[in-house]
């Protein structure tokens, strides 16, 4: 989205352990908001420390459904699972990004996507999973909805770039008030 954007960047792996993160925090009763925010600062920061005088961004987005943080389905039958749960019903996307410069937090924003699930038939689900599965695997609520998983929904309230895990107007927005875009 970045680049789409004319932004010159580097993307660089945190290396940070999530799911224990994810549990640690769930543990503490924090809520899906803040764990978003907190993986998103964490990956920042984590940066930021070998780069201290690069501007750097983390980002991370949580699927949050009737009380539950969803993770990345691990087989097909799970992605089913998921989306089966998902039907006729809305839950949220959770998208955070976090700036640091100068090796400190100076930027945060979250942005929340309320999605609504059109009733979907067992053998629809089955059908999708099946002719997406080497996409969406990888996808928190096993769908794309810049693909063929937008046919999955009758509604979605909230940014379309923080459906796809960044809230990237408001990141813009922010790098150009600092002058470290045009804009």
């Amino acid at each position: 989205m970045l680049g789409d954007a004319g932004v010159i960047f580097e993307a660089l792996p945190a290396r940070v352990d999530e799911e224990t993160v994810l549990m640690s925090l769930q543990a503490e009763g924090t809520s899906p908001r803040d764990i978003a925010d907190a993986l998103a600062d964490l990956k920042a920061e984590k940066i930021a420390r070998k780069h201290p005088d690069a501007v750097v961004l983390g980002s991370d987005q949580i699927l949050s459904f009737q009380g539950n943080l969803l993770t990345k389905p691990k087989t097909p039958e799970a992605a089913q699972e998921q989306i089966k749960a998902f039907s006729g019903g809305t839950h949220s996307l959770i998208s955070a990004a976090v700036i640091y410069f100068a090796g400190e937090p100076v930027w945060r924003n979250i942005a929340i996507a309320k999605m609504t699930v059109r009733t979907l038939t067992d053998a629809y689900v089955k059908a999708y999973v099946d002719r997406n599965w080497s996409e969406i695997q990888h996808c928190v609520g096993s769908y794309q909805v810049e693909s063929e998983g937008a046919r999955l929904f009758s509604r979605i309230d909230g940014s379309y770039h923080a459906v796809l895990g960044l809230p990237l107007l408001p990141v813009l927005g922010y790098l150009m008030q600092r002058g470290w875009i045009e804009g």
